[in-house]
């Protein structure tokens, strides 16, 4: 299968602003005490819309999680640059939230206040009222208004997960960045929060940074798919483009010729690199 149409410039992202976020020649290596640096990243150029849903994808040890903490601000890049709206990144900011496969909520706080810990945090000028009713909007957005008044030990994996992500909205973040969100759920209920979060971004579209081991999440939720070589000094390899308008049926996409175009190629992308570092 030829790899042309499905493969996009990195940095021509389709119907949206191309220059929101940038990252122009990154590399990330490490000092080593015998063997000079350790290259994790090696030139690394992507450019992400202001609306644009992006996955990462690429075997452990590609770099991708780091790639995204760069961008997040909680590593420094070697070289290089990362903007956002024209800005450098050089630390974190709440115009940048991550959500993480392993929930991060604080247990002795109930849900409705760990979301409210982040909007306390980062709204400041927000008055009570208006604190809680953001509050409140995300609750209902991740369906946890009955349970707004459990502690996390007493929800599910999946309801956790919906707290992550209401918190990282409640603060109105110009990015949303994902590392394998969900990683640690079982199928079904993967599947629901997929549809779920899928939903809340077609109402509320902002730049959205996907690291994920699942091509078929990858292909459902996204609008392109970055494939990264592996590991040491990984880079882009390719750039997929999806072309499923939104909103998304996932059962309409599975049934389409092109859904299986995409997720052959990507598969075979991985596999190739999977087979050379055997």
């Amino acid at each position: 299968m030829k790899s042309t149409p499905l493969t996009v410039n990195a940095h021509q992202p389709p119907m949206s602003r191309p220059n929101f976020l940038e990252i122009e020649n990154l590399v990330k290596s490490y000092p080593t005490p015998d063997k000079g640096n350790f290259i994790v990243l090696n030139d690394v150029n992507l450019t992400i819309g202001e609306d644009e849903f992006i996955s990462v994808i690429g075997h452990s040890g590609c770099g991708k999680s780091t790639l995204l903490k760069i961008v997040a601000g909680l590593e420094r890049l070697t070289s290089g640059s990362v903007r956002l709206d024209g800005k450098e990144i050089r630390k974190p900011g709440a115009e940048r939230m991550m959500i993480f496969q392993n929930y991060s909520l604080l247990p002795w706080l109930t849900v409705r206040d760990n979301i409210r810990l982040a909007v306390d945090e980062v709204l400041k000028n927000a008055n009570r009222a208006e604190k809680i009713s953001i509050v409140n909007e995300h609750l209902a957005m991740v369906n946890l208004t009955a349970a707004a008044d459990k502690y996390p030990d007493e929800i599910s994996g999946g309801m956790k997960q919906r707290v992550g992500i209401a918190r990282a909205l409640a603060i109105r973040p110009k990015m949303l960045l994902m590392d394998e969100p969900f990683g640690a759920l079982d199928a079904l209920t993967r599947g629901k929060l997929q549809r779920q979060v899928l939903d809340i971004w077609e109402s509320n579209r902002q730049a959205v940074m996907m690291i994920t081991h699942d091509v078929d999440e990858a292909i459902y939720m996204s609008d392109r798919i970055v494939l990264m070589t592996n590991g040491p000094a990984a880079t882009i390899g390719e750039i997929l483009e999806v072309p499923f308008p939104h909103p998304r049926d996932r059962a309409a996409i599975r049934n389409s010729k092109e859904y299986f175009e995409i997720r052959n190629h990507a598969l075979n992308f991985l596999d190739q690199y999977f087979a050379h570092e055997e």
